[in-house]
């Protein structure tokens, strides 16, 4: 159903002239790489990173890093020195909570992500890209949760190209509840953005310009446009209509991140609980362009 209601809705994307690959990185595979043509759109990251010099507790995998615009700007960041635990377009929460035990995956403490398997592929009659990874969550050494996360990628059209992110989260042997920030004034937990070094940073929601930073307000989409050594660019996250929760709490920051909190902070939720074997899916439709 859901990708039924997201063709229906990107139904006016034309189809560009240059045919989507995929090639693949290290046995075993450290990462697939999409191009169109001979351009790079994007990287999913399998092996668990760390560079030098970073402390051993910041190491993660599995992840989006980098992400192009169709006119080659690199937008994402990773492992930027403000928030080291940031990484290129990812699914975390700060607080997980397991059997009395509560674990943060946004800053990488207690639990970790593991790849169990991952399948690239064309859709050669839509013409589009699909990547489709199953990951676990790892805590105390046992598996507690299963992530299969889907990204569908469309040919480049008017400087743009979209990527459909979908996440299907399911706890496994016992309930999970998520939360986001513990700050009373803050939400963040979802699914994240960090972008790269950058100048004249602007960020736009539905209601106009944004020029301060956010927290728990509800926006239907949000945009940061920057310019990206010496070209403008930007990044659009969208909301899914049919998403849980209705409109999104996102989180607004200009020195380079955009964030959907889900489940959000509001009187009446500050907190989600997903029974074993019930999935919680969440969907976001991802714009890069070149300005």
């Amino acid at each position: 159903m859901v990708k039924l209601l997201l063709a229906a809705s990107l139904a006016c994307v034309a189809y560009a002239a240059d045919p989507f690959t995929w090639t693949q990185s290290g046995k075993p595979v450290a990462y697939d790489e999409l191009r169109e043509g001979k351009h790079a759109v994007l990287r999913y990251n399998y092996a668990t990173l760390l560079p030098k010099g970073v402390a051993e507790d910041r190491a993660r995998c599995c992840y989006i890093y980098p992400l192009w615009t169709p006119g080659g700007v690199s937008i994402l960041d990773d492992f930027p020195a403000d928030h080291p635990h940031h990484r290129g377009i990812f699914w975390a929460w700060p607080y997980v909570g397991i059997g009395g035990e509560t674990y943060d995956i946004w800053d990488l403490r207690g639990i970790k992500t593991e790849n169990t398997s991952h399948t690239a592929r064309l859709n050669e009659k839509e013409k589009l890209a699909v990547l489709d990874v199953d990951n676990v969550w790892v805590a105390n050494g046992k598996r507690v949760a299963k992530l299969h996360e889907n990204y569908t990628i469309h040919p480049t059209r008017d400087n743009s190209r979209l990527v459909e992110c979908i996440l299907t989260l399911t706890a496994l042997d016992a309930p999970m509840t998520l939360k986001g920030s513990h700050e009373a004034e803050k939400s963040y937990g979802g699914f994240g953005v960090r972008f790269a070094p950058r100048e004249q940073t602007v960020i736009r929601t539905e209601a106009g310009v944004s020029e301060q930073d956010q927290d728990l307000n509800p926006h239907e989409w949000a945009e940061l446009e920057a310019v990206y050594n010496g070209h403008k660019a930007a990044l659009r996250i969208d909301n899914f209509p049919q998403n849980p929760g209705g409109t999104p709490q996102m989180t607004l920051r200009h020195y380079g991140y955009l964030g959907v909190s889900y489940p959000g902070k509001t009187p009446q939720r500050d907190a989600t609980t997903l029974a074993p074997g019930r999935p919680l899916t969440l969907v976001y439709i991802v714009r890069a362009s070149d300005r």
